[in-house]
């Protein structure tokens, strides 16, 4: 994964916050993955398939291989010399500290090669060019490569993923034992994802790794046992964390958030926990006055709860994303609408019970929106979008995936919104060419996804070229999408990303 840094952008096969596997290496972490940016809803996994070739680090001291000049354009293959062989392995996020590495003096080439391939000025501005996965390889060149690329700038924005087995070596008596996170504090990792770990691997983490007192920021604990005093613990000893996300924990309770949300926290997000219910919203109403963001998924929520948010969250708190709330109705909205006026982001996705009253009284009272997702809300019709329409002037983002009641009078609608960016319309089943014609007005558009819209044709679709300014196509699963229109798009859209 690349860091976006001076206009740079991510390669294609890399989708927003997404997710990097990394393959596994022998001192255990190397099946360690990472994120980028916060945990979202929508994370996918990324397998990226134009990742260049590259040396493990045993082919790293072949003298016959030469060194390019760095003055050409690179690749990774290049740089090693050689394609690298199926059975070549990446390496890990946490390097392995006992493994060989060649000095600068053994690298092959000249002299004057070898003093190009060190020069940290060279090298701080190429490693830039590459992604986490390259750099945690590259990193295991030589002693010059890793000091530099072990500096936290390049690894600002990613958050490792340790399942609970990475984060134990067994030794030879059968004893375990915790692995060092030294390579993990040096490049300055602020936030980590743990999978599948025990109050006991919590507190292991917290004595291991050197930053855990004041200088993680983000933690986030997935499909664990976490217990209530395993989050009291965790959270009274990391004493830096203001982003907390746990998600698929069921052994925690209601009443150990009570016992152990603190103020600090600005962003929480709670998804598909069984004992997570109204009382859980009364305790981070009142126990969290600085939030920011809260994200929820929880089936037994009900509109009571949406009533709780005290005055001074609706001065600050600025996202709220419900995903499949189920319980959550028009009632529910009102309370929200009123307790949160400040709302910049909005959810209800999933949310199967709000109505066209529901967006009414959203598009009307909540006014500073820029993205509003209404995907998998089936009672959803053009009503809406005409709200939607004459008072969120602001808005940036729309999802109406899984609106199967949109109609293209809908589309009529949404075409006089002039600040309207992201439009995602996948699977509205009513969806003709005839409203695809109210979008060509648009050139606010930057992204359209029309994915699995079984109504379009190829001649509807085809006049999307009128869109210049579109920046990426989405067309997955799109009948009408043949390759004679991806070449036509090619052709007429070059500056357009057309996602087959």
């Amino acid at each position: 994964m690349s860091n976006p840094r001076n206009g740079d952008t991510k390669p294609p096969c890399l989708p927003r916050n997404g997710l990097v596997k990394i393959p596994t290496q022998p001192n255990g972490l190397g099946s360690a993955s990472i994120t980028k940016g916060t945990p979202a809803v929508k994370n996918r996994l990324c397998q990226p398939s134009s990742v260049p070739a590259i040396l493990s680090p045993a082919l790293a001291h072949r003298s016959d291989l030469p060194i390019p000049s760095l003055a050409s354009p690179l690749s990774l293959a290049t740089l090693a010399g050689v394609s690298s062989p199926p059975s070549a392995s990446l390496v890990g996020l946490n390097t392995n500290e006992g493994l060989e590495q060649p000095s600068p003096e053994r690298l092959p080439g000249s002299p004057s090669e070898r003093q190009l391939a060190v020069d940290e000025k060279i090298l701080n501005r190429l490693f830039w060019y590459f992604s986490a996965c390259e750099k945690c390889v590259l990193a295991q060149v030589c002693k010059a490569w890793r000091r530099v690329l072990y500096q936290p700038k390049f690894w600002v924005g990613l958050t490792p993923v340790l399942h609970t087995k990475e984060l134990y070596n067994i030794l030879p008596g059968g004893e375990k034992e915790f692995v060092s996170l030294q390579g993990f504090a040096v490049r300055g990792f602020d936030g980590f994802c743990l999978v599948g770990v025990s109050d006991l691997d919590i507190c292991e983490f917290i004595d291991n790794y050197p930053l855990s007192k004041k200088g993680v920021k983000s933690m986030s604990l997935k499909r664990s046992t976490i217990t209530d005093a395993g989050l009291e613990v965790m959270l009274e000893q990391m004493q830096g964390v203001v982003r907390l996300e746990l998600s698929g924990c069921n052994d925690f309770t209601e009443a150990g958030l009570w016992s152990s949300l603190n103020a600090r926290i600005t962003a929480l997000s709670v998804s598909d926990c069984i004992n997570v219910a109204d009382d859980a919203i009364a305790a981070i109403s009142q126990l969290l006055p600085n939030l920011t963001e809260l994200n929820l998924q929880a089936y037994h929520v009900t509109d009571t709860a949406l009533a709780y948010f005290t005055a001074k969250q609706g001065y600050t708190t600025h996202t709220l994303r419900l995903n499949s709330c189920w319980e959550i109705t028009n009632h529910g909205v009102v309370n929200m609408v009123h307790s949160l006026p400040n709302l910049s982001v909005l959810s209800l996705s999933g949310c199967s019970k709000v109505t066209d009253d529901g967006v009414e009284l959203v598009a009307e009272n909540l006014r500073k929106l820029r993205s509003l997702d209404l995907s998998w809300c089936p009672r959803i019709t053009d009503m809406a979008l005409e709200y939607i329409a004459c008072d969120l002037h602001k808005l940036e983002e729309l999802v109406l995936d899984r609106c199967v009641r949109i109609t293209d009078t809908g589309l009529s609608y949404l075409s006089t919104m002039s600040s309207l960016r992201s439009l995602y319309l996948r699977w509205c089943c009513q969806v003709q060419d005839f409203g695809l014609k109210h979008l060509l007005s648009m050139g606010s558009l930057r992204l359209l996804s029309l994915a699995g819209c079984p109504l379009l044709t190829t001649t509807g679709l085809s006049g999307l070229v009128q869109l210049q300014e579109l920046e990426e196509l989405e067309l997955t699963n799109c009948p009408g999408a043949t390759p004679e229109l991806f070449k036509y798009f090619s052709q007429h859209l070059p500056c357009c990303m057309v996602i087959e």
